[in-house]
């Protein structure tokens, strides 16, 4: 892997962990349209580690005192019955799908569910499934009113980024719209909820990083471009979505898809 492709990906990371457009999709595009090759879920996934480090840092408060409220209320019932413990919790129950049946269908991620056929498709329908959800959700209900129903929800719908093309927070945003959460409510525990499966991916995949043609430097140049560029995005979206819908993320989505769809269709691109 050339210096230049691992720059553009960790810029292409950064940008696109957080939006919900899937930024396992765009680094498989990026990387397919003007590198030829595959970068693949090895790399995709401890890129992804920078994005999370700046989760970790800009959410750093909010997480240090959920991380206290859960270990507290082991021992405290008052405790027990505040937000913050059942917020703790509601991460751990929505990490649950997408840990399981990222170790069931982990040979399908890495190999056929890569095809850019497959990736163009589900980023139309799923898409389609966003500008739905901000169509109809009420967009009434703020993140201290999840239950336990809503996190195992959402964190089937955050499996389903297993995916290239789906997008985790995509995922989560849609589902989280359609059962009435605000779009704050909703990007701050997609969020959250990202950050045990995201950084559990990253440090397991790790030993196969080197095993193809990046070296560690560039992992580590990629991972680093990917923490600033990302950290920048997290203050810009939830800024965002406080005043505007997501359509634009929608019609985006869409029109790369029918693109990409096009592009393959007259072999300008290799599908695999």
């Amino acid at each position: 892997m050339s210096w230049l492709e691992v720059v553009i990906l960790g810029l292409v990371q950064g940008l696109t962990e957080f939006l919900p457009i899937s930024s396992s999709g765009h680094l498989r595009i990026v990387s397919g349209i003007f590198f030829g090759n595959d970068p693949g879920a090895a790399f995709t996934a401890v890129s992804q580690l920078g994005t999370e480090l700046a989760v970790l840092i800009y959410f750093a408060k909010d997480i240090g005192r959920l991380v206290k409220t859960w270990f507290l209320g082991f021992r405290d019932p008052e405790v027990r019955a505040t937000p913050d413990y059942r917020m703790a919790w509601l991460v751990i129950i929505g990490t649950i799908p997408i840990g399981v049946l990222g170790v069931i269908f982990q040979n399908s991620i890495e190999t056929v569910a890569r095809n850019l056929w497959l990736i163009a498709v589900t980023l139309i329908v799923f898409g389609v499934l966003l500008g739905l959800a901000e169509r109809y959700g009420t967009q009434r209900r703020p993140v201290e009113e999840l239950t336990v129903k809503d996190g195992i929800l959402l964190g089937l719908a955050q499996a389903l980024a297993l995916i290239p093309g789906v997008s985790r927070s995509g995922g989560t945003i849609t589902a989280g719209l359609f059962l009435g959460l605000t779009r704050p409510a909703a990007v701050r525990y997609s969020f959250l909820l990202a950050i045990p499966a995201v950084v559990a991916a990253g440090v397991f995949q790790l030993k196969d990083v080197t095993a193809g043609d990046t070296s560690v430097p560039q992992m580590v140049v990629a991972t680093v471009i990917a923490f600033v560029v990302g950290y920048a995005i997290i203050a810009w979206l939830l800024k965002f979505v406080e005043r505007n819908s997501v359509y634009v993320f929608v019609a985006y989505r869409i029109a790369l898809g029918v693109a990409l769809l096009a592009a393959l269709s007259i072999g300008a691109v290799s599908a695999t």
